[in-house]
């Protein structure tokens, strides 16, 4: 396929044209003796240093979830908290995510931060944080979202948008600021156990640095860090 042809914009048709979209990543290499011994101690350093930067919602990942088929399906949440634990995320758990995950926890997630030429993947396995947990997330939310988490069953088909703001304006009336909002009993957290964790920086002459953490297996939660070629 060509580059797009667009009569109505006095563009160049190469600015259409993803094959010539070329960027050289200029950066510090990355070695593997100044990576922190395991990786959750990592991340928090290259969070740290993309919440520095400015870079917009630096905590939005792009979570992949699967089918016990193998049919897969990405969307971009929010993170919400990490810890030596993993990384915490709140949805619906009747949505398509949260039914994928109740059928198959096997999960991966992306921080695409290319304003840095950096990302990160995770590879591990969701399970849902408790009630307690979930509950005081939740009051923290602002009112409209909170409202806004039982007007919306996520992922189900609606017959419009004005359906979506009837509902919320009926919750609205029921629950005024003033007024506590129960958490729904189908809204809640999971929390991703990593298994595996890869260290991405771009460089020049797509000669990238890419290091991976990866468990040894000994249940003790050690960890060993590996080069992959770019």
């Amino acid at each position: 396929m060509g580059p797009v042809e667009n009569q109505d914009l006095d563009l160049d048709p190469a600015d259409f044209d993803p094959a010539v979209m070329r960027k050289q990543y200029r950066a510090e290499i990355v070695t593997e003796d100044s990576f922190a011994a395991e990786p959750m101690a990592q991340f928090a350093r290259w969070f740290q240093q993309a919440v520095n930067s400015g870079l917009f919602e630096p905590n939005a990942m792009v979570v992949a979830t699967a089918t016990p088929d193998g049919r897969p399906s990405t969307r971009t949440v929010l993170l919400k908290a990490f810890d030596a634990r993993g990384f915490v995320f709140f949805t619906n758990y009747g949505s398509r995510k949260g039914l994928e995950i109740a059928a198959n926890p096997h999960v991966s997630l992306l921080f695409p931060w290319h304003p840095i030429a950096r990302q990160i993947i995770v590879t591990g396995t969701a399970a849902r944080i408790g009630r307690d947990e979930t509950a005081s997330y939740f009051r923290s939310r602002p009112h409209g979202s909170q409202l806004g988490a039982w007007a919306s069953d996520q992922s189900e088909v609606i017959a419009s948008r004005e359906e979506l703001d009837r509902r919320y304006a009926a919750l609205a009336a029921r629950y005024p600021e003033n007024e506590q909002v129960p958490v729904p009993p189908e809204w809640g957290g999971y929390r991703i156990a990593p298994e595996e964790m890869e260290f991405w920086q771009g460089h020049e002459n797509r000669l990238h640095d890419r290091l991976r953490y990866v468990t040894e297996g000994a249940g003790d939660g050690a960890w060993r860090l590996e080069r992959l070629c770019p």
